[in-house]
């Protein structure tokens, strides 16, 4: 960032042998410098003041967006020398500064400088204070953007904003991060490639300026224009001055976004290869980062990072923080997008992008790259990298229709290449995408296993559910009942034993263990798969089975859970996050039933860590591997998180989907463990859960590390330290 520094008409610069040290002399009592900066800037700004004579009182003050106010004011005390060290922040609201010197026609030397970190800002100041040896430091401190923190006669404050809090904190720990140098002659890392189509010169000007501030020798940037017939596109053009680094390539007619960058890929000189869009901006330290982690893991074949939405100049509006890598997800949204980073061989090994695919271009160049690249060499930085400008011009915005179609053409060719005929659907939102498996010549057998006791309003609503709303063919129920005497409940099951070949119930009246209830059914079991269902779920719609059972066609699948709502249609399951209370917990419970969440997640398939055994389908295999629960540290909580983190740990996929929807009348069966003897134990199983599986400190993958793990509705944390991912 360069400061743009403006003396009022109160100051004149002094001739003399000491001009190159920054003499001013202030002509009247108001002189002042307005210092003006970019949205992207450093965020440090130094400014030096020294009196050549008499004392002076200088005034600093902030505009927040709403010019230079008093109550924005920080005034210091009469000295000779003063050093401010001015946290402007990387991203914010703060737009100018003004520094008034003095308050009287005098002489004194005047100096601002930005830094990108602390360390480099204290060198700085560490040379101007040598040999000094009376001098005044004021540090001005934090001036959080968009809130005050000013002298204390100012009270009023605007609540923080998490987004803000939360980049700002990241780009300092990516500044203060000590990296080893590339060596100048180690040649071109990274590429950057840019489609180019009428930009405005502004939008350039913010794109070169991120990617020349990035201060990382080996990397380039191309922009590949597509034809532009903007005259004030092709002027900016004709003003740019040759540089090794950033280089343009100029395409005679428009061929659209895909042939504009392979045109630009045909001139990059890098190992990796990064695209951009040309509206958007390269996020601080984003290279030093992405280097760093590229470095600390060599076979790495992809990297994408995380994104700061921005409004049109720059101001921080939201942030997109992406789970790992996750090939289901990425089946229903593009949620990697960018910052994305591709080994340029591999690039080159399937063709680059496919020019039939416009809107979804990208998308398609995902799904292609992935195949066959092990899942563990896909890494997700967990940095905001990336600032998307959001003003709603994108291609994919303004022609929605074609660019969806191009997104499902590239799904469905990407299951075909794998022998798999899909169809490809809308999700629960339109745009995003529902993949169905073709139904197979004949389905296979499901047992369904429920735990019972007593309650025939529930148990004999299910078993209705079951045999007269599901539309599966083929299933065998079987009821483990630990002591039922309700002589109705008893009737039931005489009524389903003559009228269903498919039903049986065995009663062993027993203290309730829900672990030992499901292994009694899944001893018994004759299907090729399992489903542990409870009996106070509600079917709402009846191809819900159907469903979970289509998604063992994912590579890797051992469980399916459902998405769960309570009575009142608020959600009950959308997964289960590992460490949520430092144990595990539903993420979003209590939600409306057509609440998204993050990048609309909620309205996809998504693989997660666990999911409720309230409704839970097992695959054969993975029962076979996996075994039986565990009887004697989950007798009734917590048996379904140890079942998944046991299979999650095999290297099983778990996969929840919003597809199957029932309804969850939880614990209207068994009643609470908040008293008593199940009070006691429910704080054993607890304990238990930590000891076996460390959920204090266990990192979930379905949850990107920017999001709390106190609530259910996670919130965004302020970062103490990067996180770096690791292949290993």
């Amino acid at each position: 960032m360069t400061l743009k520094i403006i003396p009022n008409a109160d100051l004149e610069r002094e001739i003399s042998a000491e001009a190159h040290l920054g003499l001013w002399k202030s002509l009247g009592d108001d002189p002042a410098f307005e210092i003006r900066f970019s949205p992207l800037r450093k965020k440090l700004v130094v400014i030096h003041v020294a009196a050549t004579s008499e004392p002076i009182d200088p005034k600093l003050y902030i505009n927040r967006g709403y010019g230079f106010r008093e109550k924005d004011t920080v005034s210091l005390p009469e000295g000779n020398r003063f050093v401010i060290t001015a946290d402007i922040g990387s991203i914010g609201s703060i737009c100018a500064l003004r520094a008034d010197p003095a308050s009287f026609p005098t002489l004194f030397k005047f100096a601002a400088s930005a830094f990108a970190s602390e360390k480099a800002a204290e060198r700085y100041i560490a040379t101007l204070l040598r040999s000094e040896e009376q001098t005044k430091r004021i540090d001005l401190g934090r001036l959080p953007q968009y809130w005050l923190k000013l002298p204390r006669l100012s009270l009023r404050r605007r609540a923080p904003n998490p987004t803000i809090q939360y980049a700002e904190a990241s780009y300092r720990l990516a500044a203060e991060l000590e990296t080893t140098s590339v060596p100048a002659t180690a040649g071109t890392w990274l590429s950057v490639v840019v489609p180019v189509y009428n930009a405005p010169p502004r939008y350039l000007d913010d794109l070169v300026k991120s990617f020349e501030t990035q201060g990382e020798t080996g990397a380039e940037l191309i922009l590949s224009d597509d034809g532009s017939t903007s005259p004030e596109t092709q002027q900016w053009y004709q003003r740019q001055q040759s540089k090794d680094n950033v280089r343009l390539v100029l395409n005679e007619r428009n061929g659209g976004i895909a042939a504009a960058t392979n045109a630009g890929l045909s001139h990059a000189k890098g190992q990796w290869t990064a695209f951009l869009d040309h509206d958007d901006v390269i996020a601080p330290h984003a290279f030093k980062l992405i280097r760093h982690t590229l470095e600390q893991n060599p076979d790495a074949n992809f990297l994408y990072t995380d994104e700061l939405v921005v409004d049109d100049t720059l101001r921080p509006t939201g942030v997109m923080l992406k789970p790992a890598y996750d090939s289901v997800l990425l089946t229903g949204v593009n949620y990697i997008n960018h910052f994305s980073i591709y080994r340029h061989s591999r690039l080159r090994e399937i063709g680059y992008l496919r020019t039939d695919y416009d809107g979804s271009q990208d998308y398609d160049l995902l799904l292609r790259y992935m195949e066959g690249v092990p899942e563990k060499s896909i890494l997700h930085l967990p940095y905001p990298a990336y600032w998307w400008r959001r003003n709603g011009k994108t291609y994919s915005r303004q022609f929605m229709d074609a660019a969806t179609a191009n997104a499902r053409k590239a799904l469905t060719e990407r299951f075909a290449r794998q022998r798999q005929t899909v169809s490809v659907d809308g999700a629960l939102t339109k745009t995003l995408h529902r993949v169905i498996f073709d139904a197979p010549h004949e389905w296979p057998k499901i047992s369904v296993i429920i735990p019972s006791k007593d309650n025939f309003d529930l148990i004999s609503r299910i078993l209705g559910d079951l045999f007269e709303k599901t539309d599966y063919p083929n299933f065998e129920v079987l009821v483990v009942d630990n002591g039922s005497a309700d002589q109705a409940v008893l009737d039931l099951y005489e009524h389903y034993r003559k009228t269903q070949p498919r039903f049986s119930a065995v009663i062993n009246r027993e203290t309730f263990n829900f672990s030992r209830s499901v292994n009694r059914g899944l001893s018994a079991a004759t299907g090729e798969h399992c489903l542990i269902l409870n009996n106070d779920v509600e079917v709402i719609e009846p191809g819900w089975l159907k469903e979970m059972v289509s998604c063992l066609a994912y590579d890797g699948a051992g469980i399916v859970g459902a998405k769960l709502l309570f009575s009142n249609d608020k959600m009950q399951h959308a997964g289960v996050v590992i460490g949520l209370g430092g144990l595990a917990g539903h993420w979003y419970l209590n939600k409306p039933k057509e609440f998204g969440g993050p990048m609309n997640r909620l309205h996809v398939r998504n693989t997660m860590t666990c999911v409720t055994g309230a409704v839970m389908l097992i695959s054969g295999d993975c029962l076979r591997n996996i075994g039986l629960f565990d009887e004697e540290n989950f007798a009734v909580a917590y048996n379904d998180v140890d079942y998944c983190l046991r299979a999650h740990r095999a290297g099983y996929r778990i996969i929840w989907t919003p597809f199957a929807c029932l309804y969850h009348h939880e614990s209207l069966s068994r009643g609470s463990d908040k008293s008593g003897e199940r009070k006691k134990r429910f704080e054993q199983e607890k304990q238990n859960l930590r000891r076996l599986h460390a959920t204090q400190g266990f990192i979930d993958r379905a949850l990107n590390p920017a999001y709390g793990r106190d609530k259910s509705d996670p919130k965004i944390v302020v970062p103490t330290r990067l996180h770096i991912p690791s292949m290993s």
